[in-house]
């Protein structure tokens, strides 16, 4: 019986790989690992390719039964590690024995631990990717207690142990943005673009992968009675809805949206987005747009 069983879910967890870029036209988010460093070093760690399908979890972890002897690294949001009712490391590559049961606990700081698997997961794809969309519904459904996923092969080079700690990436109550102005910058005041960068924004509780709300000063537009024709959205997007309280969109985000984009971040800030907790404090850093930006 070559899978895992879902024990205990936690309040989301869902099956992450590298997405489905390319859909867009097709209204298809990309998808994918939400802290995409955090989930390609645990499946370098677990000796799969940097590609391989993980578990990604949400603020309370998740239990797994292993059904066949495997190794598996716990990375991303920092949680205690148990197999058996035993602790182990996090971070690093740990060994369970067919029947082992593995707890990844609460996220002690951050939102989204990965859970990745030697020989990577292998649930149902949908156009060539096993991730979970809450937005389209594609790929595995957000699994439940009692589901099971296959595991793939076992790799040819398992994962060495290190004692060493791997370069997991800090995570804190306050992030620090660079925001890349533009492209719809002239459809706001000028103290609107002040405002934004100037200031504190707060990670609101209605939140998710499909894009993190923020709460604070009302972002003003030039002329309130224009409307925008819909256009492509990408991650990492901050787009500003007519209540002037910005949007960052993630993973799962929309693909076009009739509302205007202030500036985007690259994937760095994404990352650190997917590990902002409601309550977050969130500081943007700007950079002038370039000339194409300008355009109308």
């Amino acid at each position: 019986m070559s899978h895992i069983e879902i024990l205990r879910a936690g309040v989301l967890t869902t099956c992450q790989d590298a997405g489905r870029p390319g859909w867009g036209h097709l209204a298809v988010p990309p998808s994918g690992a939400a802290d995409r460093p955090s989930w390609r070093l645990a499946n370098q760690l677990a000796g799969n390719p940097t590609g391989a399908c993980a578990l990604e979890t949400t603020l309370n972890g998740a239990t797994v039964r292993a059904h066949r002897a495997v190794t598996v690294v716990v990375g991303g949001a920092p949680c205690a590690v148990t197999v058996d009712g035993r602790p182990e490391a996090w971070g690093q590559p740990v060994k369970l024995r067919a029947g082992s049961v593995l707890d990844a606990g609460p996220a002690e700081v951050g939102v989204r631990s990965y859970l990745a698997f030697s020989g990577g997961l292998h649930p149902k794809s949908s156009l060539g990717s096993h991730s979970t969309c809450l937005l389209s519904g594609l790929g595995p459904a957000p699994l439940k207690d009692g589901d099971t996923i296959p595991l793939g092969p076992a790799p040819a080079h398992p994962p060495l142990p290190t004692q060493w700690p791997a370069p997991w990436a800090g995570i804190g109550d306050e992030f620090v943005m660079k925001l890349h102005l533009g492209p719809r910058l002239e459809w706001f005041r000028p103290e609107a673009v002040a405002e934004l960068t100037r200031g504190v924004w707060t990670v609101s509780e209605h939140s998710n992968r499909i894009g993190l709300r923020l709460e604070g000063p009302a972002l003003k537009r030039a002329d309130a009675s224009l409307e925008l024709p819909s256009e492509g959205i990408a991650a990492g997007a901050l787009q500003v809805p007519p209540n002037g309280q910005p949007i960052l969109f993630g993973a799962d985000h929309p693909t076009t949206g009739g509302y205007p984009v202030i500036g985007v971040v690259g994937p760095e800030a994404q990352a650190a987005a997917a590990q902002a907790r409601p309550g977050s404090r969130i500081r943007f850093v700007p950079i002038p747009m370039p000339h194409w930006s300008k355009r109308a």
